[in-house]
């Protein structure tokens, strides 16, 4: 029986490659115990038939060079295809779970193209870093939601902006680009409506599932406190989906991308009509290692910002630091909000106010 050729498996990314050559050498328990979702792929090409799970001790290459050329044939299996297979499917999971550090995003690079009439952009070049908040701010319609497509689509030049964006100041390939899985951007939008007849449990019971979180009981406690620490009015899990308000909705989802989401990148929607409380929703973002970026027309939430991007006839016009002059605006701004946020609060519960 002819040996399976060493080294077979093939990628134009020698990242790629050089974990492959590292997975290749563990054997199959150790790949069972680091790896667990690799026992679906076992059941579903039917390597359970050929005995995979009583050669666990054997590395795949020689697990698969024990089967006998006549059952891999009654199988229909070619082994070079399987090979590549098994290792293109770990690499794409551990990705997708965002269980690879090296390939983690821990910068954006903007690099400047032209507005809407063909004029170059005001800025040298944008880095965004984790854990920092930047306020998008211009007119309706300025192309603030071009600049997200283009963080998303990890722009080369090839968008209506001509804007280039570097991901850990790197080209970033086709994975990165194209791959629902491993998209850029999470975006919470102005209104969160569902429309799956689920509890709030089963629904993030399915998104940690989806995600193999192993304590999913630790991740649904841990989003539904987050979400009821930013809300309004607390819900339950066993509340449907359907029956929750806006702000409810709202807070539900933002503790759920900060917890489960792998996504960097965060854009929030005019956050100030949310309904929570927008900066312990902030707060817990950053504290996740996001990038929030976050469209808004509020002052407070602005001088909030590590940063803001001004938004004109589709081009970025400037790019502002919070200096420290604004930072204290912001501190008189902040305790106009609480009175306001009081006077709300009075109204709702039916109080008398003076």
């Amino acid at each position: 029986m002819q040996p399976l050729i060493e080294n077979i498996y093939t990628s134009d990314n020698a990242h790629v490659c050089a974990q492959v050559s590292a997975l290749a050498e563990q054997s199959i328990d150790e790949l069972l115990t680091n790896y667990p979702f690799i026992e679906d792929f076992f059941t579903e090409n039917r390597l359970h038939d050929l005995g995979v799970f009583d050669k666990t001790g054997l590395t795949f290459a020689d697990f698969l060079n024990s089967i006998h050329p006549q059952a891999a044939e009654d199988a229909a299996l070619d082994k070079a295809e399987m090979y590549n297979s098994f290792f293109d499917f770990i690499i794409q999971m551990k990705e997708f779970l965002d269980l690879d550090d090296s390939s983690a995003v821990h910068s954006i690079r903007i690099l400047p193209g032209t507005d809407k009439s063909g004029a170059p952009e005001a800025f040298s070049e944008i880095i965004l870093y984790r854990s920092e908040i930047i306020a998008i701010v211009g007119p309706t319609g300025s192309g603030k939601s071009r600049l997200l497509a283009d963080i998303e689509w990890a722009a080369r030049g090839d968008t209506p902006t001509k804007r280039t964006v570097l991901v850990n100041d790197k080209m970033p390939d086709k994975a990165v680009r194209f791959s629902a899985n491993n998209s850029l951007v999470a975006q919470l939008s102005q209104n969160m409506n569902f429309v799956m007849d689920l509890t709030v449990e089963e629904f993030i019971r399915l998104h940690a599932e989806s995600r193999l979180v192993e304590d999913k009981d630790e991740a649904v406690r841990a989003v539904l406190e987050e979400a009821n620490r930013l809300a309004g009015e607390s819900f339950k899990l066993q509340t449907p989906v359907t029956a929750l308000s806006g702000g409810q909705s709202r807070s539900l989802m933002i503790a759920d991308t900060a917890i489960l989401s792998s996504s960097p990148i965060v854009l929030i929607d005019e956050i100030e009509n949310a309904g929570i409380d927008r900066k312990k929703a902030l707060e817990l973002l950053v504290s996740k290692e996001k990038i929030v970026l976050m469209a808004t027309h509020d002052p407070a939430l602005a001088l909030y910002a590590d940063r803001r991007i001004v938004i004109k006839n589709g081009g970025i016009a400037a790019v502002l630091e919070t200096s420290g002059e604004e930072k204290a605006l912001l501190a008189e701004l902040e305790h106009i909000d609480e009175k306001l946020y009081k006077l709300r609060a009075a109204l709702r519960n039916g109080e008398r106010v003076g």
